[in-house]
């Protein structure tokens, strides 16, 4: 089914790459200059609940006060809503320093599952990440008591981070592979890291867990031809695609796909095409039958009725 209906909400700045949703309806956004909003009414209200000083990109509930961030620059926080505190739960992990800070899933016990896209490039040159394929993005986990132990790494752009409903695994989203992996946190298979979903029709970015049970991904771009092409350059000559102004870089189309999967890894939901006024669709959340979307490069949200 396409996206037609979506509604294009905007906002009061540039690049709320991730969306969160609470009670309320209202949406909870980070921005690129560090600040994160509160977005209510469908625009008409936008509260600054606050400012990270660095880039916040995913977002979760973490308990009824606090919110979750992923900050590709100052690493995990924790935001209170109600005063704008900002507290640091985590600048490294696995005995490295967190450089790209992506996305994450908050267990009922309070157990953070995070992800660390690279340890090569920062989040402002994430094309030079997926051009080089350096495979070090990781999955890392961090329990109540501030323990923080590697679940996977060796990934090609690590991204989005989501639990299936029953907390028996967790998906992780490998953007520069176009895959879920999945890693088993009980039962026989515990430990064990294997595809969940596989030749997904472009680069998956953020994921969340739907009220609907199903987890959803939000797809901004197909598999860009030039990129399949420029990976197979010699390294100079890949450095130097690097190295070009990104208007001459491989650079994604404006089709975008919201995708929802079910337990086994199937698509049972899809929404695909193009939204005037809005493209690079990285985050996706669904809500008692609504998707809610942000974007990396706009300066809007949007919305679509299932």
């Amino acid at each position: 089914m396409s996206l037609a209906g979506t509604t294009v909400i905007p906002v009061n700045g540039h690049g709320p790459e991730d969306v969160l949703v609470d009670r309320d309806e209202g949406v909870y956004t980070g921005l690129e200059d560090g600040r994160i909003i509160r977005v209510a009414q469908e625009g008409r209200r936008i509260d600054t609940i606050a400012d990270t000083g660095g880039r916040p990109l995913g977002l979760e509930f973490l308990g009824e006060d606090e919110l979750l961030v992923c900050d590709a620059d100052r690493g995990l926080l924790a935001v209170t809503i109600a005063d704008g505190r900002v507290r640091t739960l985590a600048t490294e992990g696995a005995g490295r320093r967190l450089l790209v800070c992506n996305n994450a899933a908050v267990a009922g016990d309070g157990t953070v599952y995070f992800s660390d896209s690279s340890t090569r490039f920062p989040v402002r040159e994430w094309r030079a990440d997926l051009i080089e394929q350096t495979g070090t993005g990781r999955l890392l986990r961090r329990t109540p008591d501030g323990a923080i132990d590697l679940l996977a790494d060796g990934l090609q752009f690590a991204n989005g981070v989501a639990l299936i409903p029953d907390e028996s695994f967790v998906t992780v989203a490998e953007s520069g592979s176009c895959r879920l992996r999945r890693v088993w946190l009980t039962g026989v298979k515990q430990g064990r890291v294997e595809v969940f979903a596989g030749g997904l029709p472009g680069y998956p970015d953020n994921t969340s867990t739907g009220s609907d049970g199903l987890i959803w991904i939000a797809v901004p771009s197909p598999e860009v031809a030039a990129l399949n092409l420029a990976r197979k350059l010699p390294a100079p000559a890949r450095a130097a695609v690097r190295r070009a102004p990104p208007w001459l870089q491989p650079s994604p189309s404006r089709t975008m796909r919201a995708l929802g999967l079910d337990a086994d890894g199937r698509i049972v939901q899809e929404r695909y095409g193009e939204v005037d006024g809005f493209h690079m669709m990285t985050g996706v959340r669904e809500r008692e039958g609504k998707l809610y979307f942000g974007s990396l490069e706009e300066r809007a949200i949007a919305m679509l009725p299932l």
